[in-house]
């Protein structure tokens, strides 16, 4: 019964996509008597290709032939290039650690961990001021860029500052801007 609905709906969205298609492939069916005496036989012609070697081999030995593109060795690198992979870099260094700390949260009550903001608060606020500004520096400096990016790549959705020169100017100014900003949240 399911077969027969797919079947049905498959043959009415090819009618209706390609009619021509469907009048085609009735009027060169093959009728049950045609099968039956054996006057509609399908035959397969031999290639014409007297190799016989395995087709992967085939591609194989192609590939180590073609010439490689000299793609990233020849062009100068700019901000676009860096900038690209370190708003996917940060996005990676922001959101693996959080969904570790968020499944380790979850887990804590099971496992007998102090994950409480009191106790973090506390833990935090024993270490060393330098050690305190190293962590928030390493947090802070991903965080600030990517957000900062973000914005940016907000605003090209826009359709502002798509150009070469001001795609450049954001990109250095977002740099810029992250920069001090991280310097501003691990001092603060």
């Amino acid at each position: 019964m399911i077969s027969q609905k797919v079947a049905q709906q498959s043959l009415r969205r090819l009618a209706v996509q390609q009619p021509y298609a469907m009048r085609w492939s009735l009027m060169n069916a093959a009728s049950p008597a045609a099968i039956a005496i054996g006057r509609n036989i399908q035959t397969r012609y031999a290639t014409s290709s007297t190799q016989t070697t395995d087709p992967t081999k085939l591609l194989a030995e192609q590939r180590l032939r073609r010439p490689v593109a000299p793609h990233l060795s020849i062009y100068r690198p700019q901000i676009t290039w860096y900038g690209s992979a370190a708003h996917r870099l940060t996005g990676i260094m922001l959101s693996g650690p959080l969904y570790l700390f968020a499944t380790a949260y979850l887990a804590a009550p099971l496992l007998g961990w102090h994950l409480e903001s009191a106790s973090l608060a506390a833990a935090f606020g024993a270490l060393p001021v330098i050690a305190k500004v190293g962590i928030k520096g390493f947090f802070a400096l991903p965080f600030t860029y990517h957000c900062l990016n973000g914005l940016r790549h907000l605003t090209w959705d826009t359709g502002r500052a798509i150009t070469n020169k001001q795609v450049i100017q954001t990109g250095w100014t977002v740099v810029g801007l992250s920069t001090a900003a991280a310097l501003f949240l691990a001092l603060l």
